[in-house]
């Protein structure tokens, strides 16, 4: 391939991996220790990677001040459509992060616990009940997936398990998504929403 040439062998099999790793969870974060070498790794090669993602449909998106690289699809292929409690999720951690993060040091992680996260729910006044515990499992596990953020205590029963997330959010849910889901939130917390199970929303 004329794109790596000039490359390494080792090199080469480490573009593969990233370029699969990226197709399978869209984000690397450079907060997070496990994807750090891989987000340096894209940097060194960006020219080579936009070239490459660009001739199968999908722009890289690097933002050097978040330390956040994300793949989207400019066609809107290959999308994950989330259940509707899945959004309202990843808008309260979105929500919770910029809280978190007007309270801490640039180079502190982003912790909050389940606890957090039912109480934001509760205050929404969408449902008196909270979250069950299979909905957020699914939902975090989800999110973990696609690097948004991680799970540091496993039990989902309780309120003091940690969640870290990572900068990768901010890309994820951007300022007028935040507004935008808002506004669904409103309409579903009236009882207009047609549909419990699927949202509209998309995560690329």
């Amino acid at each position: 391939m004329e794109l790596l040439e000039g490359m390494l062998q080792k090199e080469k099999d480490e573009f593969k991996r990233i370029c699969n790793r990226l197709l399978s969870c869209c984000f690397l974060c450079k907060g997070n220790v496990a994807n750090r070498a891989d987000y340096y790794f894209v940097l060194k090669h960006r020219n080579v990677f936009r070239d490459y993602l660009d001739v199968l449909g999908y722009r890289l998106e690097i933002n050097e001040e978040y330390g956040v690289i994300q793949l989207t699809n400019p066609q809107n292929y290959n999308r994950q459509h989330l259940k509707l409690y899945d959004s309202i999720i990843l808008l309260i951690l979105r929500i919770l992060y910029d809280e978190k993060r007007r309270e801490l040091s640039v180079s502190d992680e982003v912790i909050v616990n389940l606890g957090d996260i039912q109480d934001k729910y509760l205050s929404l006044q969408i449902r008196e009940k909270m979250i069950d515990k299979v909905t957020m499992r699914n939902a975090l596990s989800l999110f973990r997936r696609f690097q948004l953020i991680e799970i540091l205590d496993r039990d989902m029963g309780d309120e003091e398990s940690r969640i870290l997330i990572h900068d990768a959010i901010l890309m994820a849910v951007r300022v007028n998504d935040i507004k935008q889901a808002y506004e669904k939130l409103e309409i579903y917390r009236k009882g207009k929403a047609g549909n419990e199970e699927t949202d509209e929303n998309e995560a690329d």
